[in-house]
């Protein structure tokens, strides 16, 4: 079942209107970038999306049972655990066992080109490395919708295009995922774009 908004809008206390009349359906397994120019309300409609903030328009349709995760701009990891620690974690979590959780993460890590750093502590990655690990964990998490926010916003050229290449990747895996970014090439990698800026 598809994620919906259904003319949804938000205006903040103050009088300020982000956006109005959004009706988008994200489908499943869709990858969509989520643009609009800076203050045009990305962020927000990431915190509605994931059931933080309630709109001041419209509604939200999220399938029963939905798990949304969110993969903030800046890597969160745990500084000595290795990169396939990180994965194997939400594989265990739901009920594999140690080899067969290790064996799926492999296969993931593999994915988001990150199998010859299994070994390596989240403290030992490079930024475009940690990044990519975030999107992989997000995968063997399996959530219903996966946001991410600004993955490319700290990072130099080179390593931004590593990422892309991963978030390209997520197409692949299942979950419905909404990117919100400035960076085209980010864009250029997903395979829907949302533009709030039609929506003010």
């Amino acid at each position: 079942m598809s994620v919906n908004l259904h003319a949804v809008g938000h205006r903040w206390p103050g009088g300020t209107e982000l956006f109005r009349g959004v009706d988008w359906a994200f489908e499943d397994g869709s990858v969509t970038a989520l643009v609009g120019p800076s203050g045009s309300g990305k962020s927000t409609l990431l915190a509605v999306l994931a059931r933080m903030l309630v709109p001041t328009a419209g509604a939200v349709e999220l399938p029963t049972g939905a798990e949304v995760l969110w993969v903030f701009q800046n890597p969160h990891g745990v500084a000595r655990r290795s990169a396939l620690d990180h994965v194997s974690l939400p594989l265990l979590a739901r009920g594999l066992t140690r080899r067969a959780a290790d064996d799926r993460a492999m296969e993931i890590l593999e994915r988001f080109g990150l199998a010859r750093r299994a070994s390596a502590r989240f403290r030992e990655l490079s930024g475009g490395e940690a990044q990519r690990l975030m999107l992989a964990r997000g995968v063997a998490s399996a959530p219903t919708l996966m946001l991410v926010d600004e993955p490319t916003a700290q990072l130099d050229r080179a390593t931004a295009a590593e990422v892309n290449d991963a978030i390209g990747e997520l197409g692949a895996t299942g979950t419905t995922v909404v990117v919100a970014t400035h960076d085209d090439a980010t864009r250029d990698a997903c395979g829907d774009v949302l533009d709030l800026g039609r929506f003010r």
